[in-house]
């Protein structure tokens, strides 16, 4: 329901929105312009507007009405020789120095952002589209909370594509202007068409004035004792009406002066409301804050930017995730599936899980994990829960706080879970995050419906096992017939490959494969190959398989080419397939991005750790780096002679200043060292490197990783730090296999 209020309106009032607000942005720094590079000069502190009056009228004898805008700027308007006319006021001299008149772009301006140039209907238009503005404003923050698991951690790091982290630091950055800008918007939409009342007591025009006039502004009491610095406007009478009245409205109220006497006629207090109603005025236009206006107008430039990424989430939501039919609303339904996915693979699981419950009678709602609420499931029975893992046991991007509320839950109710975690049994954390949920759920009472299940890389003939033990549970049959859905891929020609292992018989090398080529829109969205960094992962569908593999690349898209490194496995169906390539074959492949892999964004150093293949987007990382940042790489190979993978590369980036210091360890010489080795012998650089808070970033196989993990616990340990402790703080990444 909340994604729905978010999406909906997006997409509908896209166009609409970012007319307002790129119009409103514009219009946000004209006070600031105005401050800054017009004439206006500043009535000194003891003017009174009895003298400015006086001044203004040996110039201009045909005054009709003197303002001061919210700036501070004075202008008078007045008629000569029957014409009309406006100047800003120099109130030393009562002189004019500029024309008043605003340009005709500030007047086109204005009447696009008010009313798209159609009057009472664009205004309502306009009142719509901020209204939608609003609701995504707030269901944006809703939805950013949840995602990051809560309130509290509401600006914490983010993870997940670059589109969705842009499109939610964008969010953080801008929220707090466009909900000012739309509720503002929305007041005074309401107040143009009388729906709120302006004051609360406005004065009435006086019945009785002594029709007498003549009367000078210097000698009337109340605008000598008026300074200008709180005056709004001063109107003056009809020419030869002896009953019209002078005007006058200041910070305090407003009333009515007699022409002929200089006596106040009739006098009324601003009232609450009043100064509600200007502070309004002043937080949406700016107009008297000209820093304010300014800042609302940065923040307005965020709305474009979030309309163009939160479409291109959406669309690619629609490819990565499948629709799900025949969704019963949760509070009818009685079996609850709920979704915990990264890449979008889970939802096609389940998918298939929803079609074959609903074939065997029963009503189904299917939901992301991070829409838990079971005080919503008034009719479930269960709650089946499909995890995968992400990294290093943490929750994958749809599963957002459903650990901590499934913690807090003050009982259980009276549910059944069951769970099954998706991972890959090469990574040390086979689906830890699963494991968790189910662990959570049994100590906070929750009965289960079967014991966890595990599938181990998108396995349908484990999932179908799974299915059958589920269905038993439930007691009737249910068949889980599940097709993984294979992202679209592209063919790479291979032009060039460099062999190593050899002696070591270790079939390794660098492919490096032409980068397909993109069209505009594909570009712009980021479809295919369009974007991509070095630790981002290459899929490739081995032959006779169904389940791709995944290599870190070792390039970025800038590099004008594909490259991975590939070490022969046992028995293994795509490293073979990969290493019989010569160049000009072709090899079908995709692209899923990895983000959270990769140096941070800032000047801190960094600490490359690999070993094997693993170097490849280590090697990445260096090629990309910018001289002056310091990069230092520990590498561990077999031999220097076979498997010193990028050894003329790593010599020129270390000259050019891309690497600081390269320090290799060769496990089959004399000397047998491995990395973890040379990370000892280098204990107190890496110490002082990581307390200077340079990030660790770790790629080869586990075995490697853990011993890396032991050796740099040796090494912290004096400081008080723990690699678990630097993982948290996103100090220390690791990418193994």
């Amino acid at each position: 329901m909340l994604r729905n209020l978010h999406k909906i309106p997006g997409l509908i009032a896209a166009i609409l929105i970012v007319v307002i607000t790129l119009s409103g942005a514009v219009l946000s720094v004209l006070p600031a312009w105005e401050v800054v590079a017009e004439v206006p000069a500043r009535p000194g502190a003891g003017l009174s507007v009895a003298t400015l009056a006086d001044r203004i009228a040996i110039t201009y004898p045909g005054v009709e009405q003197i303002k001061r805008s919210p700036s501070g700027k004075i202008i008078a308007f007045y008629f000569d020789g029957g014409q009309p006319g406006a100047v800003v006021i120099d109130p030393a001299t009562g002189v004019g120095v500029a024309d008043a008149q605003r340009s005709a772009f500030a007047r086109w301006m204005t009447n696009l952002h008010r009313s798209l140039f159609l009057d009472d209907a664009g205004r309502w238009a306009v009142a719509a589209g901020a209204a939608s503005l609003l609701m995504l404003s707030v269901s944006g923050l809703m939805l950013t909370a949840r995602r990051v698991g809560g309130w509290r951690h509401f600006f914490s790091r983010l993870r997940g594509p670059l589109t969705g982290r842009l499109h939610v630091e964008v969010a953080r950055f801008s929220v707090a202007g466009l909900l000012l800008s739309s509720i503002t918007a929305l007041f005074m939409t309401a107040s143009t068409f009388g729906l709120i009342p302006e004051a609360e007591n406005p004065p009435t025009f006086p019945r009785a004035v002594s029709e007498q006039t003549g009367a000078i502004p210097g000698t009337m009491a109340m605008l000598r004792d008026t300074p200008v610095s709180a005056l709004r406007e001063l109107t003056y009478p009809y020419p030869d009406d002896p009953t019209d009245v002078f005007k006058l409205t200041t910070d305090v109220g407003e009333g009515y002066i007699d022409q002929g006497t200089g006596e106040v006629l009739i006098w009324a207090d601003a009232g609450l409301w009043q100064r509600v109603n200007e502070t309004i005025y002043m937080l949406h236009t700016g107009q008297g804050a000209a820093l304010l206006g300014v800042v609302l107008g940065l923040m307005a430039l965020g709305a474009p930017v979030m309309a163009i990424t939160g479409a291109m989430l959406w669309l690619q939501s629609r490819r990565a995730r499948p629709r799900i039919k025949g969704n019963t609303p949760a509070g009818q339904a009685d079996t609850i599936v709920l979704v915990g996915s990264e890449g979008g693979s889970t939802w096609g699981f389940a998918a298939t899980l929803h079609r074959a419950l609903r074939e065997a009678g029963h009503t189904v709602h299917t939901g992301a994990m991070s829409e838990f609420r079971p005080e919503r499931y008034a009719c479930a029975a269960q709650v089946i829960v499909l995890a995968a893992t992400y990294g290093d046991g943490a929750a994958p991007a749809s599963a957002k706080g459903f650990l901590d509320r499934l913690a807090t839950l003050k009982a259980a109710p009276g549910l059944s879970i069951a769970v099954l975690g998706f991972g890959d049994r090469q990574f040390p954390q086979f689906c830890a995050y699963g494991a968790e949920v189910a662990r959570v759920a049994d100590e906070n009472g929750w009965p289960s419906l079967l014991p966890m299940g595990t599938v181990d890389r998108q396995s349908p003939q484990e999932f179908a096992r799974w299915g059958h033990a589920l269905g038993e549970a439930l007691g009737h049959p249910l068949e889980l017939l599940h097709s993984p859905v294979i992202p679209q891929t592209q063919a790479l020609t291979l032009i060039s490959r460099r062999d190593y292992g050899s002696d070591m018989q270790t079939p390794s090398a660098i492919l490096r494969f032409a980068l397909p080529k993109t069209g505009r829109f594909g570009r712009l969205v980021g479809r295919g190959f369009a974007r991509f960094s070095a630790g981002d992962l290459l899929g490739i569908i081995p032959e006779g398989a169904a389940v791709p593999r995944f290599y870190s690349l070792a390039s970025g898209q800038a590099d004008g080419f594909i490259e991975i490194c590939v070490s022969r496995h046992p028995g293994g169906l795509c490293s073979g397939q990969l290493l019989s390539l010569t160049p000009g074959d072709s090899v079908q492949g995709f692209l899923r991005r990895n983000p959270d892999f990769r140096p941070q964004a800032n000047a801190r150093p960094v600490i490359l750790i690999g070993a094997g293949t693993g170097i490849g987007p280590l090697a990445g990382f260096a090629r990309a780096n910018r001289p002056g940042r310091e990069m230092h790489l520990y590498y561990g190979a077999r031999h220097p002679d076979s498997d010193l993978f990028y050894g003329e590369e790593l010599q020129g980036w270390q000259a050019d200043g891309r690497l600081a210091s390269v320090t290799a360890a060769f496990s089959r010489t004399d000397t047998r060292t491995y990395v973890q080795d040379a990370l000892r012998n280098d204990a107190t650089r890496i110490a002082r490197l990581i307390s200077e808070g340079a990030q660790v970033l770790v790629c080869g196989g586990r075995d490697m990783a853990a011993g890396v993990a032991e050796a740099l616990s040796e090494i912290l340990a004096p400081a008080g730090l723990t690699p678990a402790l630097l993982k948290a703080e996103g100090q220390y990444v690791e990418d193994t296999y």
